[in-house]
C-alpha cells in the first residue's frame, strides 16, 4: 500500500517536466506567478506553457493545448476557469499525465454546481489513472527539487518537515512565518478541497519519504475517518506527526464548514484519534511549528526530567510554571550534579532546578553548568535560556549548547529571550537545535518530545537516539 502511494504521488514532488495550463504574461495573475515561481527557483526540469491565446509568453513558446507539448509531461498545474477544468483534465489524461494540481476554484466550496463539477473531475481522473491535488489549491512546493508550482509569493526553505494544509491562506502565512523562523521543509502542499488526494494519502506518502523526518498539518475536516486513522496509526510508528485541527469549538466548526464546504466532524472524535495514534495536537500556529521543528530535528525524550539552565531568574520561573501547566516534569538534580554546578557558580548561587546561574554568567559558567547537566543521568532533556546581560556572549554560548547536545545526545532547545541574533540562531538551526524567543515556546518543544517518547515506549518501540559526538572542532576559542 505504501509503495503504491509513493509511486502515485512521486510525480508531485520530483517531476521531470511541468505544464502550466492557463499560463499568462499578465503580471499579478495566478498563471503568471506560477511561471515566475518555477523559473525563479531554478526548477531544473522542463516547463511547458499552455494557453491557446498566446504563441509565446515571456519569450518562451506557448502551446494551444497540453496535447501539443513535445515530450512527456509529469505534472500539470491547472489555472483556468472552473468551467474549463474538466476539459483540461481530459486532455491531460489523454497526454498521459498522472499528476495534476488544480489551483482553480469554483467547485464543492461553491455550491451544488461546483460539487457536480468536482465529481466529473474524479470520473475523468479515474478513467485515466490520474491523481490530483485540489481543486481550490494554492499549489505544491518541493524545496529539495527546487520546484515551486504554486502562486505563493515566497518559497519556503528546504528542510525535513513535510507540511500540508487545507487552507491556502494558512499556507501563505506559514511560509512567511517559516522563512523568518528559519524552518525548512521537504514538501509544502495546499490540499484545497481534497477531492482526490486527501490527508491519508499525504500522510502515507511522507511516512516513507526519506527527506521527511516530521509531518505537520493544518486541517479542518477529513473525508474518510477510518482511512485517516489507519494512515496515522501506520505513519506514527515511523515519523512524528503534529496536527493543528481547527474547529475545536462549536463556532469554530461552523466557520470551518463555511470555509471548506465540508463538515468538520466531532472534535472529541479527532481528539481520540490523535491520542490513540500518537499525534501531537497543536492548538496554535506557534505550537504547530515549534513542536514540528523539535520533532523533526531532536530525539524523543527517553524518560522524565528536564533541566532549565538560565541567566535570568524570572525566565526560569516562567518556564517552570508553563512546564507544570503541560505536565512536564523538571528533574530533581542529584547531589553530585549540584556539586558540579556549584563549582562553576558564585557562593551566592541557590541550588535548584531551574538552574539560575545568575545574571553575570559568562561563557565559561554556561559551559561548565551545561557540561554538568549534560552528564547528569537524571536529566533527560535540556532547555538553555540566555537573556542579554553584560557578560553574555550569545554566539559562544550557542557553541556550547551545540557541544552539549552532541556529547550528551539529549534533546536540547534554546531560548534567546527576546533577542534576535541571526548568526547564533543560524548556527544552532543548522545543527538541528530549535531556538525560541520566549520560554513558553521552548517548553512546548520539549513537551512534544516528551509526548513522543511516552507514546513510543507505550508501543514498545525503541527510542531513536542521537549518537554521542565528541568532535571538539566547534569549541569556542
Amino acid at each position: 500500500m505504501v509503495l503504491r502511494v509513493m509511486r502515485e504521488l512521486g510525480g508531485f514532488f520530483d517531476p521531470k517536466s511541468v505544464a502550466v495550463i492557463g499560463a499568462t504574461p499578465t503580471p499579478g495573475k495566478v498563471g503568471n506567478i506560477v511561471i515566475e515561481n518555477l523559473y525563479g527557483e531554478g526548477y531544473p526540469g522542463k516547463v511547458f506553457l499552455v494557453n491557446p491565446n498566446h504563441k509565446t509568453i515571456l519569450g518562451m513558446p506557448c502551446y494551444r493545448s497540453i496535447l501539443d507539448c513535445p515530450g512527456k509531461v509529469d505534472l500539470a498545474v491547472i489555472v483556468v476557469p472552473a468551467t474549463l477544468v474538466p476539459a483540461v483534465m481530459e486532455e491531460s489524461g489523454r497526454k498521459g499525465v498522472k499528476a495534476a494540481v488544480i489551483i482553480s476554484a469554483g467547485f464543492s466550496e461553491g455550491g451544488e454546481e461546483g460539487k457536480a463539477r468536482e465529481k466529473d473531475l474524479l470520473s475523468i481522473a479515474a478513467e485515466h489513472k490520474m491523481k490530483f491535488v485540489g481543486p481550490n489549491s494554492l499549489g505544491v512546493i518541493a524545496p529539495h527539487a527546487r520546484m515551486n508550482a504554486s502562486f505563493a509569493r515566497t518559497t519556503p526553505l528546504k528542510g525535513p518537515i513535510a507540511f500540508f494544509s487545507q487552507s491556502g491562506a494558512f499556507c501563505t502565512a506559514a511560509i512567511e512565518y517559516s522563512v523568518r523562523e528559519m524552518l525548512g521543509f521537504s514538501a509544502f502542499v495546499s490540499s484545497g478541497n481534497k477531492a482526490d488526494i486527501d490527508d491519508s494519502d499525504l500522510i502515507r506518502h511522507f511516512a516513507s519519504d526519506e527527506k521527511t523526518t516530521c509531518i505537520a498539518a493544518y486541517m479542518e475536516s477529513t473525508r474518510d475517518g477510518q482511512a485517516f486513522f489507519d494512515a496515522l496509526s501506520d505513519a506514527s510508528l515511523r515519523k512524528p506527526i503534529v496536527i493543528l485541527k481547527a474547529g475545536r469549538t462549536e463556532r469554530g466548526a461552523r466557520a470551518a464548514k463555511s470555509h471548506t464546504g465540508a463538515l468538520a466532524g466531532s472534535d472529541s472524535a479527532y481528539e481520540g484519534v490523535f491520542k490513540q495514534t500518537g499525534v501531537y495536537r497543536a492548538k496554535t500556529m506557534y505550537e504547530l511549528f515549534d513542536a514540528a521543528q523539535a520533532l523533526a530535528n531532536q530525539p524523543p525524550m527517553d524518560g522524565e526530567g528536564i533541566a532549565v539552565v538560565t541567566n535570568a531568574g524570572g525566565m526560569g520561573v516562567i518556564a517552570t510554571d508553563f512546564a507544570n501547566d503541560l505536565g512536564l516534569q523538571l528533574a530533581e538534580l542529584s547531589s553530585e550534579t549540584l556539586d558540579e554546578i556549584r563549582k562553576a557558580c558564585p557562593p551566592t548561587w541557590n541550588p535548584g532546578n531551574p538552574v539560575d546561574i545568575i545574571g553575570d554568567a559568562d561563557t565559561a559558567r554556561y559551559a561548565n553548568v551545561l557540561t554538568a547537566v549534560g552528564k547528569a543521568p537524571e536529566v533527560k532533556a535540556i532547555m538553555v535560556i540566555a537573556a542579554r546581560q553584560a557578560a553574555t556572549n550569545l554566539f559562544q554560548i550557542a557553541k556550547w549548547i551545540a557541544i552539549t547536545a552532541r556529547i550528551s545526545g539529549k534533546p536540547t532547545v534554546a531560548c534567546f529571550a527576546g533577542i534576535f541574533d541571526q548568526e547564533s540562531e543560524q548556527f544552532l538551526d543548522s545543527r538541528g537545535i530549535p531556538v525560541m524567543s520566549v520560554p513558553e515556546r521552548g517548553i512546548t518543544a520539549l513537551h512534544a518530545l516528551s509526548e513522543r517518547g511516552k507514546w513510543l515506549r507505550k508501543k514498545g518501540v525503541e527510542i531513536p537516539r542521537r549518537a554521542p559526538n565528541g568532535d571538539m572542532e566547534e569549541l569556542p576559542n
